[in-house]
């Protein structure tokens, strides 16, 4: 696959390179790093940080998805993520994503500053979303989630699954070169589930836009490798080139500068 996808003021050349999204999550109770950067001193730090590493893009999160998360109101989101955007679109150079499934809070980081939208529900939770992605012209990652683990064929269940998704962006008006897939790792799978995805990560690409893998630190990590969540970096650098190898262009994780540093080395030999 080979296209030119504008986020913010880059150009990103899709197929040329993997392109590194380093997670930066404003939140208390985040699974990986809760309560590290949920303040702006320490978001704005980390997010030069990650830029100095190799990170093309910052995904900022307001709220925890980790396993039994306790949900958040649409304004604590918006109290916890739109002073850290307003303050890092004028102090970093790489574009902002705003990682969120309502549509208000995406509304409001793309007016002061977001140029992506990463929305883990893949345009199925709020109705609105899809249009404000059209609206304001920016690329939308699409995510597959379901708030269950019943299928009766796995691959092709999620394949179709995230063509609903696509549907609803080109229904909203999306431009088509806007669109970007993620299987969603640990997102309605078990284990099992999860292993299987990775395993047939290339199929995704078959739909024809870019992929964007997220495996960081995840439970299909500490499960195989029996570790705590910040013993496994090891295990997400796999998972990493394992993606690029399956013709991921994307992977989204915490460990920008090691992730960044197995990303060339696997470019070099696969692309």
């Amino acid at each position: 696959m080979s296209r030119i996808m504008r986020i913010g003021e880059k150009d990103f050349q899709i197929g040329k390179r993997t392109y590194i999204m380093g997670i930066l999550n404003i939140t208390p109770d985040s699974f990986s790093d809760g309560g590290k950067f949920n303040n702006i001193e320490l978001a704005l730090e980390r997010a030069k940080q990650m830029e100095i590493e190799g990170a093309d893009i910052i995904d900022i999160g307001g709220e925890s998805t980790r396993p039994g998360y306790k949900p958040i109101t649409e304004q604590e989101e918006l109290e916890r993520i739109i002073p850290v955007i307003g303050t890092l679109v004028k102090h970093i150079n790489i574009p902002i994503s705003v990682d969120t499934y309502r549509s208000k809070v995406a509304e409001r980081a793309l007016d002061v500053g977001a140029s992506f939208v990463n929305d883990i529900w893949g345009l199925k939770k709020d109705p609105r979303m899809a249009f404000i992605a059209s609206h304001y012209k920016v690329p939308c990652c699409l995510m597959h989630n379901r708030d269950n683990t019943n299928y009766n064929n796995l691959i092709e269940d999620i394949l179709n699954d995230l063509k609903e998704s696509i549907n609803i962006a080109l229904n909203a008006g999306v431009d088509d070169k806007n669109i970007i897939l993620d299987p969603g790792i640990g997102f309605g799978k078990n284990y099992e589930q999860n292993l299987m995805v990775m395993r047939n990560l290339e199929r995704f690409s078959e739909l024809g836009y870019p992929v964007l893998l997220g495996t960081s630190r995840k439970s299909i990590i500490g499960n195989t490798l029996k570790l705590k969540v910040h013993e496994r970096l090891e295990g997400t650098i796999a998972t990493t080139v394992i993606g690029i190898m399956k013709k991921c262009a994307f992977v989204r994780v915490h460990d920008v500068k090691e992730n960044k540093r197995a990303a060339v080395m696997s470019d070099i030999i696969v692309r």
